[in-house]
């Protein structure tokens, strides 16, 4: 699971990548009472805007997903927050499954700080994923569903030109 602020931009970066199953909009780090879009933009719930990502391994490596990650999909360096989005539900987080999930994201973040990649400290989280709750089925697809609402042309479509520009040759057919 990836936090990278709001999850509408998030599913539009990897939908489009081949190898990728599905991309889910959900909540992640709060408890299954709270887990509906309007308490959890409160701030208040302890969830994260979350998306899961099915990938085809054969096609695609955990690496490369981490790759668009902290290269488009979100700003990692930004606490709590992404752009003029504010609150903990936006923070950058990955949740994993698995030792090993948790093993790829750390060695990923050690190497990008030694690297000195990003201008300030990186801050995304890692943390165990107890629980993922789906989000409200009308936030499926929803940037490809409203391209023309503000948000979506501010916000995810740079990132989708952007992934079409840096990852062109991993693009779906």
């Amino acid at each position: 699971m990836l936090a990278g602020g709001c999850f509408w931009c998030v599913e539009a970066v990897y939908a489009q990548l081949d190898g990728v199953l599905a991309v889910e909009n959900g909540y992640a780090g709060g408890t299954a009472d709270t887990a509906d879009y309007e308490t959890v933009c409160s701030g208040r719930t302890g969830h994260a805007e979350v998306v899961r990502v099915r990938f085809d391994p054969a096609k695609l490596t955990l690496g490369q997903i981490l790759k668009v990650f902290f290269s488009i999909a979100h700003d990692p360096t930004q606490k709590d927050g992404q752009g003029n989005d504010i609150g903990r539900q936006y923070r950058s987080a990955i949740f994993y499954t698995d030792e090993e999930q948790k093993a790829v994201a750390a060695a990923y973040i050690a190497q990008l700080d030694a690297a000195r990649v990003f201008d300030r400290p990186i801050v995304t989280e890692i943390t165990p994923l107890v629980a993922f709750y789906e989000a409200e089925p009308y936030h499926a697809d929803y940037a490809r569903r409203n391209p023309n609402s503000g948000y979506i042309r501010a916000v995810a479509a740079p990132k989708v030109a952007k992934v079409r520009r840096y990852y062109g040759d991993r693009l779906k057919v």
